[in-house]
């Protein structure tokens, strides 16, 4: 076989999401759509705001010259002063469009920035519940994941974590609101694990980044303010994208921010400039560049996330299922009501309903729901839950 060994490993453990959406549309071609209900894929069916919309009308109108030729590899610098007076605005911190790379959305963001860091062995600590693709993007550059446990309400176990730091530790990701929980973390975590990164990275004579994976940062309920990690520790790097807050999940359009009070922000700047193009990004997408530039304080509605939220976590802790209530995001991440989720799993599926196994993210015995779908999916799910449930339990 041609395909390299641990591309083939890697495929084996390929991301269950995909293997679910797959399996999806194999279901409906043998049931039919009306009685098969998607609630795998996190692909958000909101629309974009209508300011995006009034920007896309006014740039296909414009003959500008030179709008579509190369830019520089870090993107246009009226895009990333736009993205850096819209952080300033927020964090009170001093942001410039030198602390900011456009990147094509925020998978790139996170590659480059491990390539950027990471040397060969080096460590990429991977916080559970956690996103698959992280394990993929450290192995993609040699790098090694760690991976730390959680309480029941998925905190971070920071005692697990101050066991697993070491020397070769470059980075910790932290994902708030999560993917698949929906949890965010609070500023007292926030606190308590810049304290231990500062005490560590004394310790060992390093530096240690805290990397803020944030496209969900703007998704948030209940009147909830996010706590900004940059606030609590100057190595803080944002990744982000506009697929979730301007619903643009297939324009991959997202950007790096490196804190402005880092003392060597200009070459770790120079760095990621430089991964982002030998990487093969070169840079983001001009056109979207000049669309998002004016959308830095626009985000969709998320008052129909919250709404879906609410009916949802109704449907399930009626049923008997044990789940936290999301702060923000549009997933779920219940309990199953067995050791193996599997079963559960497959218990709904014989209901049509499609969810996504712990296991894909690092917590085995829970299972992730997304509902940014049609509400007419979450109502055909909810029977198919409360049958799994009696099915498994006789409850």
């Amino acid at each position: 076989m041609a395909i390299a060994a641990d591309i083939q490993r890697a495929m084996e453990d390929s991301s269950w999401i995909r293997r679910m959406f797959e399996l999806g549309i194999q279901l409906r071609q043998e049931r039919g759509a009306e009685n098969v209900f998607d609630l795998s894929l996190g692909n958000p069916i909101a629309e974009p705001p209508p300011q995006f919309f009034d920007e896309l009308r006014s740039f296909a109108a414009s003959d500008a010259p030179g709008v579509h030729r190369y830019m520089p590899n870090s993107g246009y610098v009226e895009t990333r002063q736009a993205v850096a007076d819209a952080l300033s605005e927020e964090t009170g911190l001093r942001y410039g469009a030198d602390h900011i790379v456009m990147t094509v959305g925020a998978a790139a963001a996170l590659n480059v920035v491990v390539h950027s860091l990471c040397d060969r062995d080096d460590e990429v600590v991977i916080l559970t519940p956690f996103f698959a693709e992280y394990l993929f993007y450290a192995t993609n550059h040699a790098a090694k994941p760690v991976v730390v446990g959680c309480d029941g309400n998925f905190t971070p176990d920071l005692d697990e974590l101050e066991r697993k730091l070491s020397a070769r530790t470059k980075m910790v990701i932290v994902n708030s609101p999560n993917n698949p929980s929906g949890a965010m973390y609070p500023a007292s975590l926030i606190e308590s694990l810049a304290d231990l990164l500062r005490r560590k990275s004394t310790e060992f004579g390093t530096e240690i980044f805290l990397v803020s994976d944030e496209p969900y940062r703007k998704i948030l309920f209940d009147e909830h303010s996010y706590p900004f990690p940059q606030l609590a520790y100057e190595r803080t790097i944002t990744v982000t994208s506009h697929a979730k807050d301007l619903a643009l999940p297939g324009n991959r359009i997202g950007y790096i921010a490196v804190h402005p009070d880092y003392d060597d922000g200009g070459e770790l700047m120079n760095a990621l400039i430089f991964c982002n193009r030998v990487l093969g990004f070169v840079n983001a997408p001009a056109i979207m560049q000049h669309l998002v530039r004016n959308l830095q304080t626009v985000t969709i509605d998320t008052t129909d996330y919250q709404r879906k939220r609410d009916y949802l976590y109704d449907v399930l802790t009626s049923s008997g299922y044990e789940v936290r209530k999301p702060e923000g995001a549009f997933y779920m991440f219940p309990r199953s009501p067995v050791e193996d989720e599997m079963k559960l799993v497959a218990a709904l599926q014989r209901q049509g309903v499609l969810v996504v196994p712990g296991r894909g993210f690092g917590m085995e015995g829970y299972f992730r729901i997304s509902y940014c779908v049609e509400q007419r999916e979450l109502e055909g799910a909810a029977p198919g839950f409360a049958a799994a449930m009696s099915e498994l339990t006789g409850a």
